[in-house]
């Protein structure tokens, strides 16, 4: 969870902290103040994810916003409070998913979310080329379907027109964190499940990278859980 917009109240004034989970049925958000009592809550779901093979999954990212937002409004709105009343907004959600944007920040395709197992070829060929010890030294986990530079691989392989117009990777919350903010930020634990962050110099992996023949321009900005990363 990476914080976004963390301001400071007069004294006196409660302080009331916002946050959204973008789920795989849909996102909630809840308020909390500052003693950490719940003081709203709301849901509101996705449009169901699509499968157009055995094994595949896709959602559209605009639908986590869209979603999102309405979520928020349900929170504020029942909680009789509006935007400027919220000092901090934190994030979390479902991991692994792949969402790939074009240079204005558009959304390139569906994204390939978590439980998309297509990838099976691209996890055989990176054990192959790293060794499945130093896949595990580097990434603390061996190459599955389930992970995000997988599903980078096989988009770039089998539909190399909707690659060339890439150049942004980012996980499903922090979409929803680009589309309220306009940075590209993520948190170490969603990192790590990308097979793409070195866990114990908590960086990308250079040579992750390397044997994926992609550029860390591709990637958005690391920080730690706590911090905040947006204003």
């Amino acid at each position: 969870m990476v914080r976004a917009g963390l301001s400071r109240s007069p004294r006196g004034v409660a302080i009331h902290v916002l946050g959204i989970d973008v789920g795989t049925g849909g996102t909630r958000a809840v308020v909390i103040d500052q003693t950490g009592r719940l003081v709203s809550a709301a849901t509101q779901d996705h449009q169901p994810f699509a499968s157009p093979r055995i094994g595949w999954a896709e959602q559209q990212p605009e639908d986590w916003w869209r979603a999102a937002c309405v979520a928020v409004r349900k929170a504020l709105s029942s909680a009789n409070l509006t935007a400027k009343d919220v000092a901090c907004v934190g994030f979390s959600g479902q991991m692994h998913g792949a969402v790939l944007l074009d240079e204005r920040g558009n959304v390139v395709r569906p994204a390939l979310i978590w439980c998309d197992v297509r990838t099976e070829k691209q996890c055989h060929e990176l054990t192959l080329a790293l060794g499945l010890e130093r896949l595990i030294q580097l990434t603390s986990n061996p190459a599955l379907p389930n992970f995000t530079l997988t599903k980078v691989l096989w988009v770039r392989e089998n539909e190399p027109d909707q690659w060339n117009r890439v150049r942004y990777l980012l996980l499903p919350k922090d979409y929803v964190r680009f589309c309220l903010t306009g940075e590209r930020a993520t948190d170490m634990a969603d990192a790590s499940g990308t097979l793409l962050l070195d866990v114990s110099r908590r960086r990308w992996s250079s040579e992750m990278l390397g044997a994926a023949a992609l550029e860390e321009t591709l990637l958005p900005a690391l920080h730690e859980s706590p911090d905040v990363c947006a204003k």
